[in-house]
Order: structure tokens, then C-alpha cells, then sequence
């Protein structure tokens, strides 16, 4: 518990404090200055921004100069009910943050505990004393995102809709895009959307039940729900978003797919859009893909480093065919955009078949596959290979025809890149020989595979030390025999930043296969058998389970997420 001291922060010139620490120069003070008017930000803020003082060194510094903590936000486990106290208008107005109560008096973190005005304001916005402590602005706004959840505004807008439709028929002008401003359907939207960027949904699911509507978001690859009573708004809802999606609203009975734009908090949000008829009315799932994220980093995909040395050096090999594999929301896209970045020069054409164009990547040539028209992948790849391309990128190999081409194409002097569905990298190379592609084409064709899944994390602020019990113990000792280590492993408690599931964020665990001679040969004599031994005894192979498992002795994931990857039986 923190001692409470409620008296009111002195004026601190932040600029001169520094100066006389010696941690700034008056040139230094002068030029953040001249750059604080043009940007409007606060002094601490342009000083930090222009590299002249590290954030943490000026916060240690008023810290003592004001007697007051310097609390790590990322490692306080935050109640909910306190944090509410304070409206979200004034902590996202002042840099605020409501932590606990002590003797009375609220303590409340700010990123500038000198700012007198705001300290008044939020002691009459509690209607109580409080006690100061200074926090990072980076830890503090992502705290207010994760704190400030939107169910109850989205349960105010629903019931407030609700009563607006009882009694009578949906006139389609409510909904027209000069008024959607102004109507509730608009706002409930915008807060659905909101709540989903703040908690990094990568899904928004609308499902009407008998007598409910679910609204589930997923997060980290887990669906969290939210049930609303209010089942009458789920049509105005279906209604307002076939309209942004330019589908037919007139047809309910058959599935229907669309995609908008959507500007959410300051990030341009690409949404897709599916349906589907059931037995309550019609189901709506959202994927939520982020454009103001920028390109995407092939070193940022979470591979170790020396996979992702040689991931590179294959994808620098003048031609052959390079596979990613895992099943549906494992990651596959980014890793291929992350390839395409890596990969998209001046001096290089670059052709994509898609379905869908998930990101537009400048330079890139993205094409979209559309079957109704007869345009699938074949189709497109076809055409592709008259464009006169080096690297090719198909979204998917789903049938033969496709299969063969993407193979000559990698024969004759092409980098080609794709998916394909299969469990691990092993069985990935035999797949394209199942569907039909001779195997002497597939042993030159393809020069490496990579298998991927994705881990929750364990949550940073309350992951604590544990022994395996007899059962884990039992797991380690069959995937590691007698060198199974007896060290101690982590996972998450549950805590208010967790949302209590012990989890947040994922990371990437790969598996990488380079073709050698061993495999190839197999692969030319069609045995499944000789490939899968030439593949586990080859050079730097780690397969799924073992990586995951390197995860979890580091403490970064948990052995139930190892057993969930590996997909092996609980013993």
C-alpha cells in the first residue's frame, strides 16, 4: 500500500529541473521549445520526442523532486471498480489513471504530475482527496484502452435502439449515410467497433439467438461474449452493415461477403464482412484488419533469428517454391506479407492472387481471385505468368491445376510463394504429390516449408513460478524422454490487465524444413516414410511441439499452450 500525501504538487519547470541535473543543455531547452509551439505538446513530451532525455531518467527525476512513486504500470494489477471512479473523458483528457484508495484518499497516476489545473479537476471529479504517483504516457493510455470497456455504453445504445424500434417497421431512411450520424444504430456501431480496437479483437461475431444477441470479439484467438437482451436490434444492426458493405439487404436467405473501411480511434480499420442465415436471423462475422499499421516487418513475425536468417536466404533464391503452412488464423498472411516486404525492390515484379487482398502493399501487383466470374487461381496464375513476373505469390493451393502450375512456374525462373493446409511441414511437400503433381517436379520444385501456429502469452503482470504436476511431467518425459528437465515452469494467475484468463497477446511458433537431397530423393520415390525420416534427422529441424516447448521453458507461454499446438492427447 502507498502512503497518502494529498497536498497539492508544486509548480515544477520541468525544462530548468532538467538543466540543473544536468541532463539537458539551455541549447538543448531552447530548440524543444521552439518545436513545443509548432506541436502543441507538452515540454516533457517534446524533450522525450527529440531524444534529448530519456523518458523513465525525467520521471525518476519528479519523482524525487516531488516525493512521489514512479509506478511501473504494466506491473499493477488494477481494479476495476476504482479505476471506473474516475470518468474516461477526464483520465484520457489528463493523462490519469485512478489506481487505489489509501486512508481515503485516491491515488492517481498521471504522466504530468505538475499539471495543477488537472490535479484540481480530478480531486473535484472524485470528490475526494488524492495522493499523486508519476507513470509512463505509453503505459498509462494502453492501461485506459484495456480498462475502459465499452460494454456499458454498448448496453446503453442497444436498450436506447430497442425502444426506438418497438412498434414499428425499419424505414430504410434511418439508415441512409447523410443521417447515420446522428442515429443510435451508427453510435452502437462505432462503440462495438471501439471496445474491438482497444482489447485487439482480430474478429467481431453478431449471433442472434432465441431470445438474445451475442456479441463476441476475439481476442488473442479466444472468444469473449457479451450477451444483450435487446434480440429486436439485430436486424437494424444485419441492415446497417450489408448497406456499408454494399450488399444486397433484400436477401436474408443466402450467405452474402462484403468488406468496408472503417475509421476507428485514429486507425483505418478494413473490415470483411460474411453472413449467414440461421435459424434466429442472420449471423455476422467481422475480421478486422488494421491499414495504419504500416508494412509489415519480416522480423517482427516472431521467428528466432538463426530460422529467420535461413527463412530469408530462401526467399533470395532466384526460383523454386516456398510453402507456409498451419491451419486458418495461425498466421500464414503475415508471415507471406512479411516475405512480400522483404522482397518488394525496384528491381523486382511482384504478382499476387488473393482471396481476399487482405493489405495493399505499394509496388506489389495484387490481384483478386473471384470464382463466381470464373476467375480462380489457376485463372489468375495463367495470366500472371504472362506478365513477365520473378515472384509470384498464390494465396492458396486448393486443387490440382493450381498445384501444377505454381510448380512449373517455380521450374522455370520463378520465386513463387503460398499456403497450403496441412498439419505440420513434413506432410506439406507429399500434399502437392496427393493432389496429383508428379513427385520428380515436386522434389526440384520445392525448396523449403514453414509450419506455423500462434501461442497466447502469459500475461506480464501476473505470471508466476509453478512445478508440472504428474500429468505435465508425464507430457515432458514423452516429448523429451529421460533429459524431460525438472525446472519449474510459469503461467498466469488472472488479473484485471489479463481480463483473468493468465493470458495476453500471442507469438509465432514456427517449424522450418529446407529440402535436402535425402528429402528430395524421397520425394521422387513417392515414400511418405523416407521423407518423414530425411526431414527429422536433417540439419536445424525443430519440429512444432519442441519449439513450443522452448517457449514455455523460458517462461513466455505455458505447457496446456504447448499441449494445444502439438495437438498430442493428455495422458
Amino acid at each position: 500500500m502507498i502512503p497518502a500525501k494529498t497536498e497539492r504538487p508544486a509548480k515544477i519547470r520541468i525544462g530548468d529541473l532538467l538543466i540543473q541535473e544536468g541532463v539537458i543543455t539551455d541549447a538543448q531547452l531552447e530548440y524543444a521549445l521552439q518545436e513545443q509551439k509548432l506541436s502543441g505538446a507538452k515540454l516533457g513530451r517534446t524533450l522525450i520526442d527529440l531524444n534529448f532525455v530519456e523518458e523513465d531518467r525525467m520521471l525518476e527525476l519528479l519523482s524525487l523532486q516531488l516525493g512521489i512513486p514512479f509506478l511501473r504500470l504494466k506491473e499493477f494489477n488494477f481494479q476495476q471498480e476504482v479505476t471506473q471512479r474516475l470518468p474516461e473523458t477526464t483520465a484520457r483528457r489528463y493523462r490519469a489513471i485512478a489506481l487505489q484508495e489509501v486512508d481515503g484518499a485516491m491515488l492517481v497516476g498521471m504522466a504530468d504530475p505538475t499539471d495543477i489545473f488537472a490535479y484540481d479537476d480530478i480531486s473535484l471529479s472524485l470528490s475526494q482527496p488524492i495522493t499523486l504517483a508519476v507513470v509512463r504516457e505509453s503505459e498509462l493510455l494502453e492501461s485506459l484502452d484495456m480498462l475502459y470497456r465499452r460494454t456499458d455504453e454498448i448496453v446503453s445504445l442497444a436498450e436506447e435502439l430497442s425502444d426506438e424500434l418497438e412498434g414499428r417497421a425499419f424505414d430504410l431512411e434511418d439508415y441512409d449515410s447523410d443521417t447515420a450520424e446522428e442515429a443510435p444504430i451508427a453510435r452502437l456501431l462505432q462503440s462495438i467497433f471501439e471496445d474491438a480496437v482497444q482489447v485487439k479483437a482480430s474478429d467481431i461475431h453478431l449471433e442472434p439467438d432465441e431470445s438474445v444477441l451475442r456479441i463476441r470479439q476475439r481476442v488473442d484467438g479466444v472468444l469473449q461474449e457479451q450477451v444483450m437482451n435487446e434480440k429486436r436490434i439485430a436486424p437494424a444492426l444485419v441492415l446497417r452493415l450489408k448497406l456499408m458493405s454494399g450488399l444486397n439487404i433484400s436477401e436474408k436467405r443466402l450467405p452474402q461477403d462484403g468488406r468496408f473501411n472503417a475509421k476507428v480511434k485514429n486507425h483505418v480499420v478494413d473490415v470483411r464482412l460474411s453472413t449467414l442465415p440461421t435459424q434466429h436471423g442472420e449471423s455476422v462475422v467481422m475480421r478486422l484488419l488494421d491499414n495504419s499499421a504500416g508494412n509489415l516487418d519480416i522480423s517482427k513475425i516472431g521467428m528466432r533469428d538463426a530460422m529467420r536468417e535461413r527463412f530469408v536466404h530462401s526467399l533470395h533464391q532466384p526460383h523454386g517454391l516456398i510453402l507456409v503452412t498451419g491451419p486458418t488464423g495461425s498466421g500464414k498472411t503475415t508471415t507471406l506479407y512479411g516475405a512480400l516486404s522483404d522482397l518488394n525492390r525496384p528491381e523486382k515484379k511482384i504478382i499476387t492472387a488473393e482471396d481476399p487482398i487482405e493489405y495493399q502493399l505499394p509496388r506489389i501487383n495484387q490481384c483478386q481471385v473471384k470464382e463466381k466470374i470464373g476467375l480462380d487461381f489457376a485463372t489468375v496464375l495463367r495470366a500472371c505468368l504472362r506478365q513477365d513476373p520473378d515472384v509470384l505469390l498464390v494465396g492458396e493451393i486448393r486443387d490440382t491445376e493450381t498445384a501444377e502450375i505454381a510448380v512449373r512456374a517455380a521450374l522455370t525462373g520463378h520465386l513463387v510463394l503460398s499456403t497450403l493446409h496441412t498439419n505440420d511441414a513434413v506432410s506439406s511437400a507429399m500434399r502437392l504429390i496427393d493432389m496429383g503433381v508428379d513427385g520428380y517436379l515436386v522434389a526440384s520444385a520445392v525448396h523449403a516449408v514453414v509450419a506455423q501456429r500462434l501461442v497466447r502469452r502469459i500475461c506480464d503482470v501476473c505470471h508466476t513460478e509453478y512445478e508440472p504436476d504428474s500429468r505435465e511431467q508425464a507430457l515432458l518425459k514423452q516429448w523429451m524422454g529421460e533429459d524431460a528437465p525438472g525446472s519449474k515452469f510459469h503461467k498466469g494467475k488472472g488479473c484485471s490487465r489479463c481480463n483473468m484468463t493468465g493470458y495476453r497477446g500471442r507469438i509465432g511458433v514456427f517449424e522450418f524444413l529446407e529440402i535436402n537431397e535425402g528429402m528430395a530423393d524421397a520425394l521422387r520415390r513417392n515414400s511418405a516414410a523416407d521423407f518423414a525420416i530425411a526431414a527429422q534427422n536433417s540439419e536445424h529441424y525443430v519440429p512444432l511441439n519442441m519449439a513450443a516447448l522452448e517457449y514455455a521453458r523460458e517462461g513466455v507461454t505455458t505447457l496446456e499452450e504447448v499441449c494445444r499446438v502439438s495437438e498430442i492427447e493428455t495422458v
